[in-house]
């Protein structure tokens, strides 16, 4: 069991992202509950954090057994990905759309 020796949450959800064609942007919001690691299964790819002040932080992840953590309150989206690239985000909570905050605004009201 992983939990909660290596990953911080307990698994409730498990997705993958492929097939995206090459310039797409995938993500773009925020959880207000939800936890994320996500991991580079295969190819590569860019998870870019915005901290509620404009500032970016640019992760390169490209290796199967590094995992990114994404905190709830976290505005992420991800770029650059290779061909054939794969994700899997393990999550702390099932599926919920009214848990997504869409809206970079609402995401710095809600942080501040």
């Amino acid at each position: 069991m992983q939990y909660p020796s290596q990953i911080p949450f307990q698994i409730q959800r498990i997705f993958w992202l492929y097939d995206v064609p090459g310039g797409e942007i995938r993500g773009g919001h925020a959880y207000q509950s939800q936890n994320e690691i996500i991991i580079a299964l295969s190819g590569s790819f860019d998870v870019v954090i915005t901290k509620p002040n404009g500032t970016h932080e640019k992760h390169s992840l490209n290796r199967s057994y590094y995992g990114l953590y994404v905190p709830a309150l976290t505005w992420r989206h991800i770029e650059n990905f290779s061909t054939n690239a794969v994700g899997l985000h393990l999550s702390s909570h099932a599926y919920d759309p009214a848990d997504y905050i869409r809206d970079f605004d609402a995401f710095k009201q809600k942080s501040a």
